[in-house]
């Protein structure tokens, strides 16, 4: 908006000044005008090829038909309460933790969208790559991000830990959240493995994850995590972290239909669940390992039940404990020593079942 003063000879407040019609604007404009707010033209962003470490990582709503950006709560001032805007950058791992305030929590637990699980995942893709007014369909929506170099992100991975809490008039909680990226190393036309970030370059770092390989997919040892009731939880492990002993334990049930199973079934469910999923076959000697170098990586011992089920004829001894054992020492420079992993055993504890 542009206000023109009207020159006059008198200083008469209460002369009126003549009207001045459309055709003369630009006259006064070129006489009068000065420096102004006028906005800029608005730009499209312009996307490249491939995501960049930093750039927001984008995401597209099918329902809606918008193309926004993922996003990472966070805490904003002294008061820590969360920020939903917080764009999540790519390759850029991080956790922020923030707090949010309720009035009435028993309504705000079904409303509230930042307590509903869905609307972290549901109803929007992940690009892999940066893409203008074209949206790829065919795509895995995974918070973990495994990328591939300039070929973008290959997968994304999402999940929860939940906790009940009581249901009174007002509360507070706090709310944690995790962006983790990983990238995958192409070796064969169509064959990609999993690349982790260092634990250490080369000998380990005290606290970092302890890196572990099964058929060339890289990830982290884990041992088993027990949820607020006791119960081994599903999904969620602790992680295992080089030169820091550890202990966890929790309640795992096997239903009734299950316990009538033959014994060899029930034994390979309860070392799925004591090993993880994917288990483990080799341990990376050093913290820099590379998923194509064999020499890098030493084979894990395994001592399961078999090996003392040869007393026990009519009965199925199933696995009820698993200990790690992990040697290792320094080597290296006495001035600046590495710390390298020379083997590494599961020895389970077994029990008979009749």
């Amino acid at each position: 908006i542009f206000f023109f003063p009207q020159p006059t000879a008198k200083l008469n407040l209460l002369q009126h000044p003549p009207d001045i019609k459309e055709a003369d604007f630009f006259k006064f404009v070129g006489k009068y005008s000065r420096h102004s707010f006028v906005a800029p033209s608005q730009v499209q962003p312009s996307f490249s090829a491939f995501y960049r470490a930093g750039d927001p990582i984008l995401i597209y709503s099918e329902s809606s038909s918008v193309l926004s950006t993922l996003r990472q709560p966070s805490k904003m001032g002294a008061s820590g309460l969360c920020v939903d805007g917080n764009p999540a950058g790519f390759l850029d791992s991080k956790t922020t933790s923030c707090t949010r305030i309720f009035a009435n929590l028993s309504k705000s637990c079904i409303a509230d969208p930042a307590l509903n699980a869905a609307s972290y995942y549901r109803d929007f893709t992940v690009l892999k790559v940066p893409v203008n007014d074209t949206i790829v369909q065919s795509m895995k929506v995974i918070y973990e991000i495994e990328y591939s170099g300039t070929h973008g992100i290959q997968s994304v991975s999402v999940r929860f830990k939940v906790t009940s809490i009581p249901g009174n008039s007002g509360s507070s909680l706090q709310q944690h959240f995790t962006l983790h990226f990983w990238v995958s190393v192409s070796i064969l036309p169509g064959l990609l493995l999993s690349w982790l970030p260092r634990s250490g370059n080369p000998g380990y770092i005290t606290g970092a994850p302890l890196l572990i390989a099964n058929s060339g997919a890289m990830q982290h040892m884990s041992i088993l995590q027990s949820r607020g009731d006791g119960i081994c939880s599903q999904f969620l492990r602790h992680t295992v972290q080089f030169g820091r002993n550890m202990r966890t334990g929790c309640k795992l049930s096997l239903s009734p239909i299950l316990e009538e199973s033959n014994c060899s079934y029930i034994q390979h469910k309860l070392y799925k669940a004591l090993q993880g999923m994917n288990g483990a076959e080799d341990l990376a000697i050093t913290g820099s390992a590379h998923p194509t170098q064999a020499e890098e990586w030493t084979t894990i011992l395994i001592r399961n039940c078999s090996i003392q089920a040869v007393n026990c004829t009519s009965c199925c001894v199933i696995p009820v404990t698993l200990e790690i054992q992990i040697l290792w020492t320094k080597v290296g420079l006495l001035s600046n020593p590495q710390a390298q992993i020379l083997g590494a055993q599961y020895f389970y504890q077994c029990h008979p079942l009749k």
